[in-house]
């Protein structure tokens, strides 16, 4: 089962991980927490039903709850929120539905531009900026890292709290030492394994 997997891998992993995908209910979030995760990501379900976002809160405590949101930027210069991988289309835009999240006690938003995810190009600066300087928790930028200097203007001009990243350290385009080391030296705070 997925809660048995999230154990194994708890039992192995000396990092925090977050789980995602297919959560929808208090007693599935107890279960990961209870095998081993340290965090909890919810999406598609807290666009349904966004009072999910407050139980879980007031249950574990905010700093279990990351609510990710999948962005796409429309013609009309609006980013909306998307659910299922990005692929349903919603009439919420990005910007409010993160100011919603953060007053229903999420802990983090991961937000990713589907836009940009697996283009390599750059992260979504504007959205990331916009949404990381409306709202008082944590964003995490998603979508679109394909060289080093496109973490430093995530962090610089996106105003990110963190990046994430995917197939450039799965395929080793970029090792997590090097990035660390360039991020170090262009004045980015940068936490050390032990930390």
């Amino acid at each position: 089962t997925f809660v048995e997997l999230v154990r194994r891998i708890a039992h192995v992993l000396d990092i925090p991980f977050t789980v995602g995908g297919g959560i929808s209910s208090v007693e599935q979030v107890r279960a990961l927490l209870q095998a081993g995760a340290d965090k909890v990501s919810i999406n598609s379900a807290a666009v349904r039903r966004p009072e999910l976002i407050n139980e879980l809160a007031q249950t574990f405590g905010s700093q279990c709850v990351v609510v990710a949101i999948d962005a796409r930027l429309h013609d009309d210069g609006v980013w909306y929120v998307y659910l299922n991988g990005g692929r349903i289309p919603t009439e919420l835009r990005a910007l409010d539905w993160a100011k919603e999240v953060a007053l229903r006690g999420a802990g983090e938003i991961l937000l990713t531009s589907m836009n940009h995810d697996g283009m390599k190009t750059g992260f979504a600066l504007d959205i990331t900026r916009e949404i990381s300087t409306s709202i008082p928790i944590p964003v995490i930028a998603s979508g679109g890292a394909g060289a080093k200097e496109h973490f430093k203007e995530v962090f610089d001009a996106g105003k990110a709290d963190a990046a994430l990243a995917a197939s450039i350290f799965h395929f080793g385009e970029i090792p997590v030492p090097e990035l660390k080391g360039y991020l170090k030296e262009e004045g980015v705070v940068v936490r050390s394994p032990e930390s």
